[in-house]
């Protein structure tokens, strides 16, 4: 979903998905098109993994309509996914509204209880709760009633969400929000080195094919 400023009372207003490319080139992997179906990033940014393993990072964000819609996918996939596959998700940070969001993200790992991804996207899309606010003090308080409904206490959420850990999370998702240069979500990221989208792809199905042959042609280097 292409950024753009959200408005105060919708904190939804989003532009259509699509990757920004970075230029087109002739190489391919496998009938996957570089430039067209996937971007090889100028300047990669691998990530420390262990000896055969592959890092799949998708870039996202809960106000997102298109990342909401890809997520069972997602979800579904990681039980099927190759082993070698290590699938990790960045909540992207553009602005406040997004940092709210990607603090729940961060609180939800610190209580190990990351059951609660696609509940945070429901609520924002079906149940109309933005979970967010102009006053970071009102977003808290969205935050703890949110947590509290799904059985967290009010200590428990108060020490995840003021914790280190959070904050550390918050810290490496921006780094990874300008690192990459990340305009438009979901984005996925390939072992630091090549991004792709639903777009690109041509649909959820076949995204989840090109993700598959990225990793793969990684893990034979």
């Amino acid at each position: 979903m292409n950024r753009r400023i959200a408005s105060a009372s919708a904190f939804a207003a989003v532009l259509i998905a699509g990757a920004v490319s970075l230029g087109v080139a002739a190489n391919a992997i496998g009938s996957w098109q570089e430039g067209t179906n996937y971007t090889r990033l100028e300047k990669p940014l691998p990530p420390q993994m262990s000896r055969g393993k592959v890092q799949v990072n998708e870039v996202f964000w809960y106000g997102c309509g298109h990342c909401y819609a890809l997520d069972p996918t997602l979800e579904s996939w990681k039980t099927s996914k190759p082993a070698f596959i290590e699938f990790v998700r960045t909540p992207v940070v553009w602005g406040p509204m997004h940092k709210q969001h990607a603090r729940i993200f961060y609180t939800l790992q610190a209580l190990n209880r990351n059951d609660l991804h696609p509940a945070v996207f429901e609520a924002i899309h079906q149940k109309d709760n933005l979970l967010a606010s102009q006053s970071e003090e009102q977003a808290r308080a969205l935050h703890l009633a949110f947590f509290k409904e799904h059985g967290v206490t009010e200590q428990a959420f108060n020490e995840a969400y003021d914790s280190a850990a959070v904050a550390g999370g918050l810290a490496q998702a921006e780094q990874v929000t300008t690192g990459f240069a990340v305009a438009s979500v979901p984005l996925m990221i390939v072992q630091g080195k090549y991004t792709t989208g639903v777009s690109q792809a041509g649909s959820e199905s076949q995204l989840l094919k090109l993700i598959n042959e990225l990793a793969a042609s990684e893990k034979r280097r």
